[in-house]
Formats: structure tokens, sequence, C-alpha cells
């Protein structure tokens, strides 16, 4: 597969699960904001992913239908849905030939709601909840359709490799802002609220009721999205997965490069998978996410040297 290629599939699918992150956690901060909470802030979504400074963010402060219209519509925001579903949809036209026309349809579709003047005054008049449920609808119904579409060759396993790894970045990421928040200290009081609402913008709640008995615990959330293999948006699930899908790369003609980037994602799984809560402690929780954050991005880069033939 030509290099040019295997970036355009992998950023496509990076741009998706991205826009998916952001729609989530949107939807679920803007429910938490009608909760008449005294704690709610939508600083900690603004610093995940937007490149806002604190003085900017102080601005929007918590006008909800700011934020939204930022984070949803704003096209000076290289992070907004409406770039990051513009974007992918430029990668996806330029490597046609290596989707299925299901997938594209699926593109063309979700662009078209994401430019249409209409959403600009949805966002602005009508309930948030539905809007963002419709575009959330429009990226499942894209995840669905590549999984039942596309075949099982090297496409697929960029694709797969780029969603897998903007979803461990994500939740490290969240994590990171979360627990700076909270001096990275596990044993300071915090709202239940607060932490339903942070389970239920990753999708991870009801498999946290099912798993943890003693309420909500700092050490029990760290637990949930670092270790848990069952949790689709854990970092060992995703880091895994990756793991599984740049396996089937390898070949002879590229063993060398191959065999750099397998080290660095075996490291990252090895670390993960066997640490605990009492290895981070001792670490620190700062230290240990930002380990995890450089070796993701290490990842990122080698890939972007070795595979996609960047300078």
């Amino acid at each position: 597969m030509l290099s040019r290629v295997a970036d355009s599939l992998y950023w496509m699918s990076r741009y998706m699960e991205r826009t998916d992150g952001i729609l989530r956690m949107l939807k679920m901060n803007y429910a938490f904001s009608q909760d008449d909470s005294s704690d709610f802030t939508w600083k900690p979504v603004l610093k995940t992913f937007s490149f806002l400074e604190d003085e900017e963010i102080a601005q929007l402060g918590n006008n909800s239908r700011e934020v939204l219209h930022y984070m949803v519509i704003e096209k000076e925001n290289p992070n907004s849905v409406v770039n990051m579903v513009t974007k992918a949809r430029e990668n996806a036209r330029s490597v046609q030939d290596h989707i299925t026309k299901e997938v594209w349809q699926c593109f063309n579709e979700y662009y078209h709601i994401v430019r249409d003047e209409k959403l600009e005054k949805m966002v602005k008049y009508d309930d948030p909840i539905s809007v963002l449920d419709i575009l959330i609808r429009q990226g499942m119904l894209y995840y669905g359709t590549a999984e039942i579409t596309m075949a099982r060759g090297e496409g697929l396993c960029f694709m797969n490799i780029g969603k897998y790894l903007e979803r461990a970045i994500q939740s490290a990421d969240i994590l990171e802002v979360k627990f700076s928040d909270l001096g990275y200290k596990l044993d300071k009081t915090i709202d239940t609220t607060d932490w339903k609402y942070f389970l239920l913008s990753i999708s991870g709640y009801e498999l946290y009721l099912k798993n943890y008995r003693s309420g909500f615990e700092a050490r029990n959330i760290i637990d949930q999205v670092i270790f848990n293999p069952n949790f689709p948006r854990s970092v060992e699930y995703s880091v895994s997965r990756a793991q599984r899908y740049f396996d089937r790369l390898k070949n002879e003609r590229n063993l060398e490069n191959f065999n750099k980037i397998s080290l660095i994602i075996g490291r990252l799984r090895s670390s993960v998978q066997y640490s605990n809560m009492e290895m981070i402690i001792e670490e620190g929780i700062d230290n240990y996410l930002k380990r995890i954050h450089q070796d993701l991005y290490t990842i990122g880069n080698l890939l972007n040297k070795h595979y996609f033939a960047y300078s």
C-alpha cells in the first residue's frame, strides 16, 4: 500500500474517533451543566479538546451555548466537529478506491449535515442534547458501516491503528486533566455527581456500577480507564487492539521499521498490563500519565516517519 494512502486512512480514522469523543463529552457535560451543580465547569472539556489558553477558556466561562458553538461549528477552531468531519472526508475522498462505497456515503452524509446552515440555528436555539445525538448517531453509522463493509486488509489495519491510538490518547488526556484539577490526589473529596457524568461522557458508567460496589472512588476510576481490558475506552484495551492490527502489517520488506514500532507498542502495553494502583501511586499519577503520553506520541511519530514518509 502506498504511504500516501495509508496516511489518509490512518488520519481519516483518527479524526472520526476524535469527533466521537468530543461529541460524547459535550453531551454529558451539557447535561451536567443543567443539574444545578456548583462544581460544574467547561474547563476540562476545553483543555482536553481545544488549543485555547486559560485566559481564553475563562472568557467563554460556563456559557454552554457559546462552548457548544465553539466546539461544534466554529470554523476558526481547528478541533471543532465541523473541521474534524471535513478533514476526515477530505482524507476519505483522496482514497476512495480503498474504501467501500457505503463508507464514502457515510462521510458525505455527515459532511453535509455539519455544513448545513440549519445546524448553527439548532445549536443556538434547539435542545443541545438532541442536536448532539444526531451527530453522534451519524458517527456510529460510519463505525458500523466500516466494520461490516471494509475488506480485512492493510487499509482496515491502518484505520484501526489510527482509531485505537487516538482513543488511548484521549483516555490519557481526560485523566490528566481530571486529576490535575485534583492536584493528583486520590483521596480528595469530589461530588459523586461529577464522577457520574465523567463516566457517562466516556460510556463507562454502567460497567463501573457492575464492577465497583464501593461507590465512586478515584482509585476505581483510574483502574477502569487505564487497566480494565473489558472497557472499550481503556488505555489497556486500546493499546492491545492497536498492537493487534499493527502486527498484521509485518512483512519482510519493512521488517526493521516494523520492529522499531512494535517494540514501543509492546513496551507500552506491558507497562499498562503489568502495572497496578500501588505502582502508579509510587511513581506518581502525573508521571505515569506523562510516560503513557510520551509512548503514544512516539508511536504516532514513528508511524509518520516509517510508514507515511513524513520528513
